[in-house]
């Protein structure tokens, strides 16, 4: 669901942006001498591909919102799946109910977002650090935020507070950052990124699974 709502979304919005960007370029080429025509042969790819690369990262965003009920539920499968064992998490009436308390739980993520993105976009205008370590840390950022919002659908299904949910990602810190590096270079595909969110969801439960699920049971992974 949360897909089919993406596409929708993003397909009425490419629509409406292509149509603006068809009467930029009829205005482009009143503008232009005749013999500088052939830019707009170029321009149009470039424009294409930055209008569908930017849409891709503000779309990632507010689909987070969007499908954060949908997406604790496929977390949920899935850990059924790879273990067997019924999380029993309540019936439908019970997620409607709960609802204020996972997109919460998604405004939590955008606090602890929005001020560390802020600071590391100024980076990128001191010079000498704009140019060289900005990118790098940037991405590093977003690797690392990638693998706290997918791994927080299965942390939050077990109700594990979300500074013990960091605390836990930090304990692994090489698992963390190479799971949110792959979904970081994925999520920057055009048209690829539609499938981001529910594979790595899957990946991150999968995470869960295997390193974070036994040591929650025994109460390792809450900080001192």
């Amino acid at each position: 669901m949360p897909l089919s709502i993406n596409l929708l979304l993003f397909s009425a919005v490419i629509y409406f942006a292509i149509g603006q960007l068809e009467e930029v370029f009829a205005w482009l080429s009143g503008q232009l001498p005749d013999y500088l025509s052939w830019l707009n042969f170029l321009l149009w790819p470039i424009a294409v591909l930055t209008l569908l690369v930017v849409l891709s990262f503000i779309f990632s965003s507010v689909m987070n919102w969007i499908a954060a009920p949908f997406n604790g539920l496929l977390a949920e499968k899935v850990e059924q799946y790879l273990t067997g064992k019924d999380l029993n998490t309540g019936t439908t009436v019970d997620l409607v109910k709960d609802l204020p308390r996972i997109l919460g739980r998604e405004w939590i993520k955008l606090k602890y977002y929005l001020p560390r993105a802020i600071l590391f976009l100024i980076l990128f205008w001191i010079p000498f650090i704009g140019q060289t370590a900005a990118p790098v840390l940037w991405f590093l950022f977003s690797a690392w935020m990638m693998a706290i919002q997918y791994c927080d659908y299965p942390f939050d299904n077990h109700k594990v507070p979300f500074p013990d949910m960091k605390f836990a990602l930090k304990q692994t810190k090489g698992t963390s950052f190479s799971f949110g590096a792959a979904v970081t270079l994925f999520s920057m595909i055009p048209i690829v990124n539609f499938i981001v969110m529910p594979v790595a969801i899957c990946g991150a439960t999968s995470m869960w699974v295997d390193k974070y699920r036994v040591a929650y049971k025994n109460d390792q992974i809450a900080p001192d």
